[in-house]
């Protein structure tokens, strides 16, 4: 199925149908590796499109994979601070992109950015218990009698009972696995264990993990194999 060429690149950016059509006639659109000047032109949807060097999705919904650095915010609006949507390049921007799943501040890693909010709902919705992974640096090192209380479901500050999760630990290293997101849970769940958290850094979602070659405050686009992994932690294997 084909399309005309500037409606497949304002749909795949955040570029008005005036701006691609601008784009497109200056040269900065490619097909299949070929510059192409003619806004009308009918393009399969298959096609590989580039603007200025980037590819364009023209998806419905987008999926971004983003390396939290510290200090940002995880929202989709501040006025006077900056957010992980300001790290988004602007050929992805959408209206309504937001982060599915919020990360604190300081912490740093995994986020994924969508305008799906049926995905992001599915995938923090507290039934599906879609795990999240975590190392943390923390101010004592862990036990096995630690390991044991975050197994059993612990309590923590406030009467919240926690399901169940993994803990491991090298020396005052450990990574931490959950099925749920309580407000601000590893940081409470460790000090309801006597330990500090001093940093905090998400690796994965469901089957999905952060990607090593994104250097802090860098994303990408996520695959559809990928988006399918989040509900699948066994996707991969």
């Amino acid at each position: 199925m084909s399309e005309r060429l500037d409606k497949q690149v304002a749909l795949g950016t955040a570029l008005s149908r005036k701006e691609a059509t601008a784009l497109i006639r200056r040269g900065a659109v490619t097909v299949d590796g070929e510059a192409v000047r003619d806004p009308a032109r009918k393009v399969e949807k298959t096609a590989a499109i580039t603007v200025n060097g980037q590819a364009v999705i023209c998806r419905r919904h987008l999926y971004i994979l983003l390396n939290k650095p510290a200090g940002v915010l995880c929202v989709s609006h501040d006025d006077r601070e900056q957010t992980v949507v300001d790290l988004v390049p602007d050929m992805w921007r959408r209206d309504k992109l937001f982060p599915a799943g919020r990360l604190d501040r300081d912490t740093t890693g995994m986020v994924i950015l969508t305008d799906d909010g049926d995905f992001a709902h599915r995938m923090l919705a507290p039934g599906k218990h879609v795990p999240k992974r975590y190392r943390a640096t923390l101010s004592g090192e862990p036990t096995a009698e630690t390991v044991a209380l975050f197994a059993s479901g612990m309590t923590i500050d406030g009467g919240d009972v926690c399901l169940p999760a993994e803990l491991e630990y090298d020396g005052c290293e450990a990574t931490l696995t959950l099925h749920e997101g309580k407000f601000h849970q590893v940081k409470r769940m460790f000090e309801a264990a006597g330990l500090r958290v001093q940093t905090l850094h998400r690796l994965s979602m469901g089957g999905l993990c952060l990607d090593p070659t994104l250097a802090p405050g860098e994303c990408r686009l996520i695959t559809e194999r990928e988006i399918l992994s989040v509900f699948d932690p066994s996707f991969w294997q």
